[in-house]
């Protein structure tokens, strides 16, 4: 499979850009509150922010961002009233997008993604007119930099020993697809394993790609997308 997040490949490159670190710091601070507004500040009884702050951590991200961020989201400090937001989109080259974002302002994002993908000949999509090319899936993504003690074919079998669906790599990242109701379960038993989890959420995979000949449109619409403050994932069907 592929067509994963974009912005998730890079916010588990190696050595982020001090350009892109305030831009990740951001945005991680963002599902951060998300995370801890909908199942607290514990992360021993909220997984989904553990793996967070675990991720905040492997960027450097200053321990008071982190601390501010939750508190936000458990409302022991003022913040934004932020809310997810899931968009659809058309690409230059017939390429399909969704784009998923956290927001204070769900009209002014909108106004925004539509501006970018007007530059970069794209526009935006009726609701499900793209989705229905995508399937909904649980993402773990796991950076075999820090598995040293596994080689990548030990390390395929144990994962998939633990309930993956599907794999596919980009460089040292392995994604590992799963259905949207076993997430949970497939990274307990990762954890069980002793392999640790970069990160993980529910995302979208396309059930075909495309490929295309001029990437370089695509790569300036992507980077546009990625420097808006409000846009966290996208998700594209190309190959």
């Amino acid at each position: 499979m592929s067509g994963h997040s974009h912005f998730a490949t890079i916010k588990h490159k190696k050595g982020i850009a001090d350009a892109k670190r305030g831009k990740v710091f951001s945005k991680l601070a963002r599902v951060i509150t998300i995370a801890a507004k909908e199942k607290g500040a514990d992360p021993e009884t909220n997984p989904n922010l553990r793996v967070l702050i675990d991720q905040a951590r492997k960027v450097n991200m200053p321990k008071e961002n982190i601390e501010r961020a939750i508190k936000k989201g458990t409302g022991e400090l003022a913040g934004d009233n932020l809310e997810e937001i899931t968009l659809e989109a058309y690409g230059p080259e017939k390429s399909a997008l969704i784009l998923e974002g956290i927001t204070d302002n769900k009209n002014r994002t909108i106004s925004e993604v539509k501006i970018i993908l007007n530059q970069y000949n794209g526009k935006m999509a009726n609701e499900g007119s793209v989705k229905w090319l995508f399937d909904k899936k649980g993402i773990v993504i796991i950076n075999n930099e820090r598995e040293t003690l596994n080689k990548k074919e030990e390390l395929e079998l144990l994962v998939i020993e633990a309930g993956a669906e599907d794999i596919s790599w980009e460089e040292n990242l392995l994604y590992i697809y799963t259905k949207p109701e076993e997430l949970e379960n497939v990274k307990r038993n990762l954890e069980e394993k002793k392999i640790e989890i970069e990160s993980s959420t529910l995302g979208w995979l396309p059930k075909e790609t495309i490929e295309v000949p001029e990437k370089n449109s695509l790569q300036k619409l992507f980077e546009a997308l990625e420097d808006n403050d409000d846009i966290q994932e996208i998700y594209s069907n190309l190959k």
